[in-house]
This record gives structure tokens, C-alpha cells and sequence, in this order.
């Protein structure tokens, strides 16, 4: 039996339809929302089984993978994310990069040798890595028209997998997926499944003229600190905001909160895009993973469950990690 595990997200959406593109197999799909990422957990395997694994951290896996490796799995592994240890083992085969300007998309591009670039395009931008997206376009030759476009779709996906569960979304991540899948471009996508981008569309400009009426809790020239309202919208808008805002004030870090259901708070933090690609500058990464349900990469990363007694000491902790 086969199955496509992979993150709710563009990069995630994007790095399997490549794949299945490519080379089509009918498998179970297991996703979830962006922040839902210990999707082993979802199902069980035997003997022989065949796992794919997109845009999800093997360190926060890695129990299920060396349990599913002993039952004989064979699993295909490729992120970015933080990787921990990685096992060796005769049916573990991983493409992992943890480097800042790289993606699942990207990566599953090259391993492809460039069959579907124009995907690939589209998640890097969902991922806010533009300077990628931008350097993969020039390759193909885009028109600025065309080129916005795949950049819109990529942002809309991504916007589309935020929420604290799939309720919030306005498509479940495998619906979205399966409407996707089979066209050889985001282009023929747009064209062919109209409906559903503007749907995509609507929902992501509707919740972002939310957003950027909240006035930011606290801001200086190194940080800015936004917590949006206890609301559906806010749930779904939470990370493209980050990306948004970091994208107009790359000096600055930005940490975006909101409230989750269990009275707890989400956490999305972009570190500042001008020292993206500095190797001794702080990670983001690195101030999530010091609370517990946090983690991500050094660009870009989050905190599933902030306990709300310790939401002043993030703050605090922010203010001092990138001042």
C-alpha cells in the first residue's frame, strides 16, 4: 500500500502533485492543517508499505519513522525542516536541505530534473522564499503577467492551510490537493479550476483587510509584535501575515499570535528577511524550540500551543533574542 503524507500547505501541496505528476501511484493521502505536522501518528503500516513524506520535520518524527522502518516500511523523506539525527537504514531514502533559501517544492524540482518548475515556482512563493521563486522564474523565461499569477496561487494555498483545524480552512488540505493534482501547471489550474481560485482569492483579501486594521501591540526598529483577535479569520490569516509584514519591514523580526480554542495562543515568527542568509544571525528555529510545541526553520517558525501564562515571557523573550 502506498501513502503521500505530506504538509496542508503550498509546499507541501505542491511537492506531491510534482511527484504524482511524475509518477502517479493511488495512495492514501494523511495531512491536516499547516501546524499539523506529526502526521505519522495518523495511520498504521505493514510489511512492504510505501510512505512518502513532504514538508514535515523529521526530528518531531522520528519515533514513528524508526517504528515504522522495523515494520518493514519503505519510506521516501524530503524537507527542510529541522532534521535531528538522521537515521540510516537500508528503506529510509531522505533529500533533506535545511538551508534558508530552499523548500520541499524545490527540492522535489530537483530531484524531478525540472519536470514541473512552474509548481515548484508557485510553493516557494507560498513560502515566502521570493528571491527562489524568483531565480527558478528566470530560468523559464515568464512573462511578469504569468509570473504573478503562480506567485498569487502559492500565496493562496499557503494562506488556505492556517487554522486550528480544518474546520477554519476554506478547503481541507486533501480536497484542495485532489482538485489540483493532474494539471501540468498551476497556469492550466488557474484556467481549468476557476471556481475554486476564486474562491482562494476572495477568502485571503477579505482576511487580510482584517488584519491590517489591528494595531500592533508593541514595535521598535528591531521587532514588532501583533496579536489579532480571537477569530476565525485571524486563525486563518496568522502566517501570510508574517510573511506580509516581513516582507514590508525586512529590518525587523515579527511575531504574529493568536488565540486557539484550548485557551492557548499560536506563535508565527519571521526572523528579519535582511539577514536571512547570515549564518551567525539568530534562527527562528531556535527561539521556537525553547517552548515546548514549538519548532519550524530559521527564516520562518512557530509555536502550536503557547500556555497563556507564558505568552509575556515569549514576548520578553523576543524582545531580547533579536534586539
Amino acid at each position: 500500500m502506498y501513502f503521500d503524507v505530506f504538509n496542508g500547505d503550498a509546499d507541501g501541496i505542491c511537492a506531491l502533485i510534482q511527484l504524482r505528476l511524475a509518477m502517479p501511484v493511488s495512495a492514501q493521502l494523511v495531512t491536516g492543517v499547516k501546524r499539523d505536522i506529526q502526521l505519522l501518528d495518523k495511520f498504521t503500516v505493514n510489511a512492504g508499505d510505501q510512505i512518502t513524506v513532504l514538508d514535515i520535520s523529521l526530528q518531531k518524527n522520528s519515533s514513528q519513522v524508526e517504528m515504522f522502518l522495523k515494520q518493514g516500511a519503505h519510506i521516501f523523506y524530503v524537507d527542510h525542516h529541522q532534521s535531528g539525527e538522521i537515521q540510516q537504514h537500508p528503506n529510509f531514502t531522505t533529500l533533506i536541505n535545511t538551508d534558508s533559501t530552499i523548500c520541499t517544492s524545490l527540492l522535489v524540482n530537483q530531484y524531478l530534473n525540472g519536470q514541473y518548475p512552474l509548481w515548484a515556482i508557485s510553493a516557494a512563493f507560498g513560502d515566502n522564499l521570493t528571491r527562489s521563486a524568483n531565480q527558478l522564474a528566470a530560468s523559464q523565461n515568464l512573462k511578469p503577467s504569468v509570473l504573478e499569477k503562480l506567485k498569487n496561487l502559492g500565496i493562496y494555498i499557503n494562506y488556505n492551510g492556517y487554522g486550528s483545524c480544518v474546520a477554519d480552512l476554506h478547503f481541507a488540505p486533501d480536497k484542495l490537493y485532489q482538485e489540483m493534482t493532474g494539471f501540468k501547471s498551476p497556469l492550466d489550474f488557474i484556467s481549468g479550476n476557476p471556481e475554486i481560485f476564486r474562491q482562494l482569492e476572495q477568502g485571503y483579501q477579505e482576511d487580510m483587510r482584517n488584519a491590517q486594521l489591528v494595531t500592533p501591540e508593541y514595535h521598535n526598529n528591531a521587532i514588532c509584535v501583533t496579536i489579532l483577535p480571537d477569530t476565525v479569520w485571524a486563525r486563518r490569516v496568522n502566517g501570510v501575515l508574517g510573511n506580509d509584514l516581513a516582507n514590508l519591514n525586512p529590518a525587523r523580526a515579527h511575531a504574529v499570535i493568536t488565540y486557539n480554542p484550548d485557551e492557548t495562543f499560536q506563535v508565527s515568527v519571521r526572523a528579519p528577511l535582511n539577514h536571512k542568509n547570515e549564518d551567525n544571525h539568530p534562527g527562528a528555529d531556535q527561539l521556537c524550540s525553547a517552548f515546548p510545541s514549538g519548532g519550524g526553520r530559521k527564516a520562518a517558525a512557530g509555536i502550536n500551543h503557547l500556555p497563556n501564562d507564558q505568552l509575556s515571557i515569549f514576548i520578553r523573550k523576543f524582545k531580547d533574542f533579536y534586539s
